[in-house]
């Protein structure tokens, strides 16, 4: 396929994923701020400000602190900043308006109906939801939505395989930059477990690591469920191996692939590091740098699949 095409694709998928990410976190935070102690709030980092920062929108330096309106307008419907839930999914509909020949009609519709519900428009029909936290609320549902089109209604083809990779690519990133903000250094910090409870609940795994671990929603137990469980979809090892098998099937010549060769490498050593760690170990470090191998995957992915279309070169083919 073309390389154009498949580097609509791939963004299709992590901006999607990222909208999607972001109104899960939004969910999470509120649910666990209005479930938190009203004396607890200075000892929970998981909050408003903590989100901004996994963004990378967060308040300038010396700048006076958001409110929680303020925070959640930005991470929501403030059409304006590129990081905000609104602004992923205005940037997944001109990802799909390019590839509308590839994807379905339905899933087209979808994406075009959630993004005209979210800006409201003044028109009766796309009545937007009332509200960031509404809205969010209305992401994740419709997200869910639109992923359940593709998996039912795309070819099982190189087209599908780079859309899902843009989606792994960008869950994983997304869990190891909420790790990094949530859980703290100091292993003896009190906020830590606070934290932990509030980072399942923003990521929606609360109820499966109830079902995975027997250990109490603490931190060490959460940090190594979200980075190393692989029965969980959205833990970074489940994200990388799914990452591992998209570039497999969609490259003619996988043993050759820059991109799939890393995957790999990432794979085996974030299997090694779960069998070899002991269990109270720091996992700051581990999430530091898988984070920078999947920058250095995302670098690979452009410069092998597409640099065609980087070169603004449609004729150059992907595999």
């Amino acid at each position: 396929m073309l390389a154009r095409i498949a580097h609509e694709l791939y963004w299709l998928g992590r901006n999607l994923a990222r909208a999607e990410f972001t109104a899960r976190a939004v969910d999470g935070v509120f649910r666990a701020e209005l479930q938190s102690p009203s004396d607890a709030g200075p000892g929970v980092t998981l909050g408003w400000s903590g989100l901004l920062a996994m963004l990378g929108g967060g308040a300038n330096a010396g700048a006076e602190p958001l409110s929680r309106g303020e925070a959640l307008a930005r991470l929501t419907l403030d059409a304006d900043r590129p990081d905000s839930m609104l602004a992923s999914v205005e940037r997944a509909r001109e990802g799909a308006r390019t590839v509308r020949d590839v994807i379905s009609a339905e899933m087209w519709e979808a994406v075009n109906t959630t993004t005209l519900t979210l800006r409201g428009d003044g028109n009766a029909r796309w009545s937007a939801p009332a509200g960031p936290y509404l809205a969010s609320q209305y992401v994740k549902q419709r997200m869910a939505l639109i992923w359940g089109i593709a998996d039912r209604a795309m070819l099982r083809d190189e087209a599908k395989c780079f859309l899902d990779a843009g989606s792994f690519i960008e869950v994983a990133d997304m869990m190891l930059r909420l790790l990094r903000i949530a859980l703290p250094a100091d292993a003896e910090d009190p906020r830590r477990d606070g934290d932990a409870l509030a980072l399942l609940q923003a990521v929606g795994g609360f109820h499966a690591y109830l079902r995975a671990v027997t250990a109490p929603p603490n931190a060490q137990p959460v940090a190594r469920f979200l980075i190393f469980e692989r029965a969980y979809p959205d833990s970074v090892a489940a994200c990388v191996d799914s990452l591992h098998d998209a570039f497999t099937a969609a490259d003619a010549r996988p043993r050759d692939s820059q991109p799939v060769l890393r995957v790999s490498r990432l794979a085996a050593d974030l299997d090694f590091q779960r069998r070899v760690l002991p269990a109270g170990a720091e996992l700051i470090g581990i999430c530091e740098r898988a984070q920078q191998e999947l920058a250095a995957v995302d670098q690979d992915v452009a410069d092998h699949y597409f640099a065609g279309a980087a070169a603004g070169d449609r004729g150059i083919a992907v595999v």
